[in-house]
């Protein structure tokens, strides 16, 4: 009989899931008085402390801006030679589909058109221009730089830090090795709540949404809780296939369909709508945009309070919204940037999928302005207020009308599976602390639970009050995500002394007595076989050596040997407290450049070229050695070794030196 397996941390998966439930009966048994508690809560948030959710997010823009051009932006999320698991296509791709894709579908034309019939301040007037960078405002660098700083948090302390990618592990410069303990269980379930209700709510009323385009279409006879049961069941039955085919698979392509089906769309626009007039509103508005941005950042309407309500009903919400979809985009975008830079991380995450948002925001929203001002006689201004069938009303007004809201509804369709499908995967790492392969039916259980509480609160009316809780939420987590930007930064700082140390190193230090011997060895590249041979014959004689000195001094040291099949040894010192100080050395192939292999007068490989590379245990790049004879191996060895007891007994390095595993 098969035995049962499992990934989830008892700690964090029992508890989150009964707090889920128990949570989710509450709205569903008592909708009205949780939505009534929970709304003057919201209210009293978004009229009294609206400076501060401004605050918060202004700071993690400038932070992230910080970070990208100063030392810490050549800092890689991973060892120094860890390269992308994914090509910049796919990984624009990702972000795009799983951050607010089915947004864009919901708001690209309702938002602007709301903000040209009711703009913030009534001496606006009726501007497009004005429309349109609220929206911008809304949806650009300022969302993006949310995402950006939960995503940048884990990113860094999983793959640099070599700690769970989960969210306890932001708080590792503060409470080292307590994260590990109840603390970090909390925190975990914390996050596991706020990204399932993120994703539950969202799910639902998406699920109205894709019902009402239907339904529009005559595809479905109306908007019934039995159709949207239908319509639930098959976008999860999708996701959960997508989950378990893993990122690579499922999430990839879908994400690479979408984006390629959401630029067609916006093309078709763009070229059967007022071409012309749309590209000369989106160069004016992203002009606006830039000049207008640091002074549209910090406006809270002190000096013009009929301002207030409208800051309330729209940027205050939308940050809150932002922030209590954090910790689901976070983890996901972590867990697709291993290998990337800080500064390319930074910069890409805010501005590529921000120009996109603000071109098609261009071509949705600027496009129907316009239509509505000169053909549809304000036909679409009048239905501002009803976005679940406003964006098939637009594409009424170009050719083609039913092929395009088909295209439109496939679209939402596999955003909804692309978030559904996401957020099964991050669940799954916040209740497993992202530990091994995740089994077929934990991928079920997230599917079932979302599907099942979403259409049992759709049916109670109770996802609204649990919409609202998610907004509550928000705020507590923005400080939350201030603590982490504190962590942040003090680890970055820390790698920077620990990763660019200025100690000498020194190993390339040339007897001009033996220079016969080094110009034969630069004038043949050298194969598997000859590192098989350099190994044996200067680097296991130099750890053996320095083993027995180590004894004699009362180290202990051993020597280990790299996987079956591979040309690896390393010289291993175990620590109870510190990491494990380790240099090693390997066969890594090396490529050789075309221009060498067909000069006459350049030597040439008679095979695949490889050379014996040093590695340690912090993940720093290493060192061909294979100019190095024993005495200088054993030289090079104790270098590492004093900077490692240098670093270890530097009481800054403490967080970094210390064992970080359980």
């Amino acid at each position: 009989m098969k035995r049962f397996s499992t990934t989830f941390v008892r700690s964090v998966a029992v508890p989150g899931i009964i707090v889920l439930l128990l949570l989710s009966a509450f709205c569903g048994i008592f909708p009205t008085q949780t939505a009534h508690i929970l709304q003057t809560v919201q209210e009293f948030f978004y009229a009294k402390l609206s400076w501060l959710y401004i605050f918060l997010v202004s700071f993690f823009f400038l932070f992230l801006v910080v970070l990208a051009f100063g030392k810490t932006g050549n800092i890689r999320l991973g060892a120094d030679n860890t390269n992308p698991q994914h090509s910049f296509i796919a990984w624009v791709a990702m972000l795009f589909s799983a951050g607010m894709g089915i947004g864009l579908m919901y708001f690209g034309v309702a938002e602007p058109l709301s903000h040209y019939v009711n703009p913030p301040l009534a001496s606006m007037g009726h501007s497009e221009k004005e429309a349109l960078f609220s929206t911008f405002i809304h949806w650009g660098i300022h969302a993006w730089s949310i995402y950006a700083v939960m995503g940048l948090v884990l990113a860094y302390f999983s793959y640099r830090y070599r700690l769970p990618l989960a969210m306890r592990s932001g708080f590792y410069p503060m409470l080292k090795n307590r994260i590990n303990g109840r603390i970090g269980d909390i925190i975990d379930v914390f996050a596991l709540c706020c990204t399932f209700f993120g994703i539950t709510t969202s799910l639902g009323f998406g699920v109205l949404q894709l019902n009402s385009g239907l339904a529009y279409l005559g595809i479905l006879p109306d908007g019934s809780f039995a159709w949207q049961t239908v319509i639930v069941c098959m976008v999860i039955t999708v996701a959960v296939f997508s989950a378990c085919s893993g990122v690579n698979r499922g999430v990839k392509i879908l994400s690479e369909i979408n984006m390629m089906l959401a630029v067609m769309l916006m093309l078709f626009v763009l070229s059967f709508g007022p071409t012309v007039h749309i590209l000369e509103a989106f160069s004016e508005a992203i002009g606006y945009y830039f000049s207008n941005l640091i002074p549209r950042t910090f406006t809270t309407f002190a000096f013009n309070p009929e301002g207030k309500a409208w800051l309330s009903a729209w940027t205050i919400m939308y940050w809150a919204w932002w922030i209590s979809w954090a910790p689901f985009v976070g983890l996901f975008i972590a867990k697709i940037s291993k290998g990337r830079t800080v500064r390319e991380f930074i910069l890409v995450v805010l501005f590529v999928p921000s120009i996109f948002i603000f071109l098609w925001m261009s071509v949705f929203g600027g496009g129907a302005i316009w239509l509505d001002v000169h053909k549809a006689a304000g036909a679409l201004s009048a239905m501002a207020g009803d976005p679940d069938s406003l964006l098939f009303n637009f594409l009424q007004l170009f050719p083609f009308t039913k092929a395009l809201c088909i295209l439109a509804i496939t679209m939402i369709a596999v955003f909804f599976v692309t978030s559904a499908d996401s957020g099964i995967m991050v669940l799954n790492s916040i209740a497993s602390k992202n530990k091994g392969k995740t089994p077929v039916w934990q991928n079920i259980f997230w599917g079932a639970v979302m599907a099942l509480l979403s259409l049992l609160l759709l049916r109670s009316g109770g996802l609204k009050a649990l919409q609202t809780m998610t907004l509550v939420s928000a705020l507590p987590f923005g400080l939350i995500m201030l603590f982490f930007c504190f962590c942040l930064w003090k680890a970055l700082k820390l790698d920077i002394i620990y990763h660019q140390s200025s100690l000498p190193y020194g190993s390339h230090i040339w007897d001009s007595s033996r220079w016969q011997d080094y110009l034969n060895q630069i004038l043949r590249f050298t194969k598997k076989s000859d590192v098989r041979e350099f190994i044996a014959l200067n680097v296991r004689p130099a750890f053996k050596e320095l083993c027995a000195a180590f004894a004699e001094k009362g180290v202990n040291a051993e020597i280990r040997e790299g996987k079956t099949g591979e040309i690896d040894i390393y010289l291993l010192i175990r620590y109870d407290k510190l990491q494990n100080f380790k240099y090693g050395v390997r066969a890594e192939k090396q490529e050789v450049s075309q221009y060498i292999i067909d000069e006459d007068n350049a030597p040439t490989p008679e095979s695949d070229v490889y050379v014996p590379m040093s590695y340690y245990n912090s993940g720093r790049t290493g060192n061909d050695i294979q100019h190095l004879e024993k005495e200088e191996i054993i030289a090079d060895v104790l270098r590492e070794y004093e900077r490692f007891i240098a670093i270890a007994a530097d009481e800054r390095s403490e967080i970094w030196m210390l064992d970080k595993e359980e």
